[in-house]
């Protein structure tokens, strides 16, 4: 009896493998959506647990410049003869047979700790520095050919890292190469002399803080994983829920013949869990694909915001593809979990006609709406008294799970106003009819409703930030040209003819610092009008910029507000008065700014090596500036250029979510395709006496082009406000909780329009195909449904 039930069920899928293929790709989407983020988010830790024990030296401090450029072989020597013990690190990328990897040279002689033991087990630094010098890579690096160097296997190191001798790696860099920090011990020499002031040391914290700093951007990417795989799950929960009902017959006919309903449900979650494992897995694999393409720029976000390094290359980890398998077997259960329920107190002698089916399904709209009442409730309860980012994405999901189950009884509201107002009993029949589908295309609006929101909140979050953000540039970066000096000798040279040649020189100086426990940067800047009138201040003190240059107080950004609850009037931990809070988008560390004197006397050994300089002719400025003494690339810095890297980071940052927004809205259409042909295999029934009446087959494919165009439109009205309702969320509860600024809200009534165009474009693309196989129809499968017991 087993073999012949299980023949029996898999009947059905044989027979409308649309309807698998809804199963399969509903969930294989939705479990790659999550795989490539949850791969994502898996890559950046890992990366942030072994940027600092790369070498083997995560404990150790470092030395870099105070502009941020490259240590000269000179400077290194300089600091070895006073003293220092320094040791070099020169980094640099290469393409070795198509392949981009990362060369890291140490000198073995002056590092400052024992070197990894992977290494030293091999044989240490002789081995590297010998006749024939050896280098250190991840296994799968092995296979590739360094001229002149044999590679060994170091399980520790990432992939596409190689660490060797610095002689060697400077004969492979060459000018791609270049020395930016200096490691140096933590116990120092007694009696050794004060640090140049064209350097810094950076403390060994501060792994630990950019791992803190970016847990809110990976938790922004898990809910953006969840949502996406909720759409997914819709979709399943839809192709599940409508096989239960094609399959009530046999059901009644197992039963009926003797099977028991506890084996009958075993075959069932057997036959549901062998879908799960061959969907999670081409899932996961998906998700791999999606996470590699999407990685770069998500590296290139966390480098931009936080100055975190994650490799740029994927490695199969355990912990996220087995992540993916158990959230496709997990989301299967939940999507199941109603038609079992059915299945397990549905009456031996039950029937599906179509009729029932839509009363049953109105009956359990309003039980839906409810719930959703229920959701907006607590949602309301944790916009008042919730806190924390958990309480922002509860409250997300309030709203966005809240509105998907009220759509169907809206949507049937909005169809029985549109019959009962209607006049002609052809147009009547199309609004009843489509309250009749409803129940099967539920899901898949459902669906729709949640990647449109999703769109037009995202949209709505990220335009907005691109508004603030250009004018926030424009405030902040008042100066046309910005200038890095060497060293203070050269400091003085350029602040001496810059004061005939420019209408301004503004120095720019600041130490690094811990507020609040984590990392922040204390500035000193001058009294001047650049900064009166145009920083971004939020609020601030009447006489704010005549107190700050009389030392009676400081400036913090809005980060550090938020974060410590600090408000103007407070006293801060340094003992300075708070005279005023100002914006600082983009950025994620504190900020104090103090006036110039009040900073020189705090710290009198930071040197003053950056300017802003007002002019008119920055370019011609520049170009003299280069000839007369000398400046790289890096120690001059036009502010249009300045500009136009703040936003391509600005654009990177929010490249990974606008292709969850579309990928989500592409499975949503899909879902809409596949339902509609699943349904066609249905409909039938319901289309055959209208045509035996008069109407065509023609008509009638356009008519259910209409309804599904329709029935769309009503979606996207719907999604319009939950939309917006979660670009609010995002501004005012997430995103400042994540990254400590808020942002002001605007409306783009434009792109919405847009989006609502696609959409319907998406549901008339998807009505076609059903349709045209409706007027392709043979009459004779019309003729036949009356010849049947219905």
């Amino acid at each position: 009896m087993t073999r012949q039930g299980f023949l029996a069920l898999w009947s059905h899928w044989r027979r409308n493998p649309w309807q698998l293929l809804t199963l399969l790709a509903g969930l294989a989407l939705s479990t790659a959506l999550w795989s490539g983020v949850q791969a994502i988010n898996a890559e950046a830790r890992a990366s942030y647990a072994s940027a600092s024990d790369v070498l083997g030296a995560g404990d150790t401090n470092r030395i870099l410049k105070q502009d941020g450029s490259s240590f000269t072989v000179e400077e290194y020597v300089t600091l070895r003869r006073l003293g220092w013990p320094v040791s070099p690190v020169l980094e640099g990328t290469v393409d070795i047979a198509g392949a981009e990897l990362r060369i890291v040279g140490i000198d073995p002689l002056s590092f400052p700790v024992a070197l990894p033991a992977s290494i030293s087990e091999d044989g240490g630094f002789p081995d590297m520095i010998g006749d024939d010098p050896v280098g250190f890579a991840h296994p799968d690096d092995i296979g590739l050919t360094l001229p002149g160097m044999t590679l060994r296997v170091d399980e520790n190191r990432p992939r596409g890292n190689i660490l060797m001798d610095i002689a060697q790696a400077d004969r492979l860099l060459g000018e791609q190469g270049d020395i930016r920090r200096l490691l140096v011990s933590n116990q120092r020499p007694w009696g050794l002399g004060a640090l140049p002031d064209a350097y810094r040391i950076a403390e060994v914290s501060v792994q630990a803080d950019v791992a803190r700093l970016t847990q809110s951007f990976h938790l922004n990417l898990t809910a953006f994983g969840l949502l996406s795989f909720a759409v997914g799950i819709f979709i399943v929960y839809g192709a599940v829920g409508l096989a239960f009902e094609q399959r009530r017959a046999v059901f009644r006919t197992l039963r009926a013949l003797g099977m028991p309903l506890r084996r009958l449900m075993l075959l069932l979650i057997l036959e549901l869990g062998v879908f799960a494992l061959l969907a999670g897995g081409a899932g996961v694999a998906l998700g791999y694909v999606i996470a590699a393409a999407l990685l770069p720029d998500v590296a290139a976000t966390l480098r931009g915001l936080y100055g975190a390094e994650v490799a740029g290359q994927l490695q199969l980890r355990a912990a996220w593809w087995l992540s993916g398998l158990a959230m496709a077997l997990g989301g299967t259960a939940i999507a199941a979990a109603a038609a079992l329920t059915k299945l397990a107190y549905m009456p031996l002698l039950s029937f599906n006609h179509p009729r029932a089916m839509s009363i049953g399904a109105f009956a359990a709209g309003q039980w839906l709406a409810l719930i959703a009442a229920g959701l907006f409730i607590a949602g309301v309860a944790i916009a008042t008294f919730g806190q924390g980012l958990v309480a922002g994405f509860a409250l997300l999901a309030c709203l966005l799970i809240g509105s998907a189950l009220l759509l169907p009884f809206l949507l049937a509201q909005c169809l029985s106003f549109a019959e009962r107002h209607s006049k002609r009993a052809l147009v009547q029949w199309f609004w009843a009819d489509s309250r009749q589908q409803l129940p099967g295309l539920s899901m898949a609006l459902m669906a729709l409703l949640l990647a449109m929101a999703a769109n037009i909140g995202v949209s709505t979050m990220v335009s907005s930030f691109r508004l603030t953000f250009v004018d926030y540039l424009d405030q902040r970066l008042a100066s046309e040209l910005y200038v890095n000096a060497q060293d203070t000798e050269q400091a003085a040279d350029l602040v001496a003819y810059l004061e005939d040649k420019a209408e301004a020189v503004l120095p720019i100086v600041s130490i690094d610092t811990r507020l609040g426990g984590l990392p922040a940067e204390v500035f000193g800047i001058r009294d001047h009008a650049t900064y009166r009138e145009n920083w971004p201040l939020l609020s601030a003190d009447a006489q704010v910029w005549d107190l700050l240059a009389a030392g009676q107080g400081a400036l913090i950004n809005e980060q550090l507000a938020r974060r410590q609850d600090w408000q103007v009037g407070d006293t801060l931990p340094t003992g300075d008065r708070l005279i005023g809070i100002y914006s600082d988008y983009g950025n994620a560390v504190g900020q104090l700014v103090l006036g110039e004197d009040l900073f020189s006397m705090r710290y009198p050994d930071v040197p003053r090596l950056r300017f802003g300089v007002r002019t008119d002719t920055p370019e011609a400025l520049a170009d003299d500036l280069r000839d007369r003494f000398g400046l790289g690339e890096d120690a001059l810095i036009n502010q249009a250029d300045l500009k136009q890297f703040s936003m391509q980071v600005f654009e990177r940052t929010f490249s990974v979510t606008a292709a969850l927004n579309v990928l989500t809205l592409s499975v949503a259409g899909l879902a809409i395709l596949i339902s509609l042909l699943t349904l066609a295999t249905m409909r039938l029934p319901q289309l055959a006496p209208v045509w035996a009446l008069g109407l065509t087959r023609s008509a009638l494919s356009r008519l259910e082009v209409v309804r599904a165009v329709c029935l769309a439109t009503l979606t996207g009205v719907l999604a319009l406000p939950v939309g917006l309702m979660l670009a609010w969320v995002l501004l005012a509860v997430v995103n400042v909780e994540a990254f400590g600024w808020r942002l002001p809200m605007y409306v783009f009534p434009l792109d919405y329009l847009r989006l609502g165009l696609l959409t319907i474009v998406a549901a008339l693309l998807a009505a076609i195909w059903p349709a045209i196989r409706l007027a392709r129809t043979d009459p004779q499968s019309l003729l036949k449904v009356f010849s049947n017991e219905r």
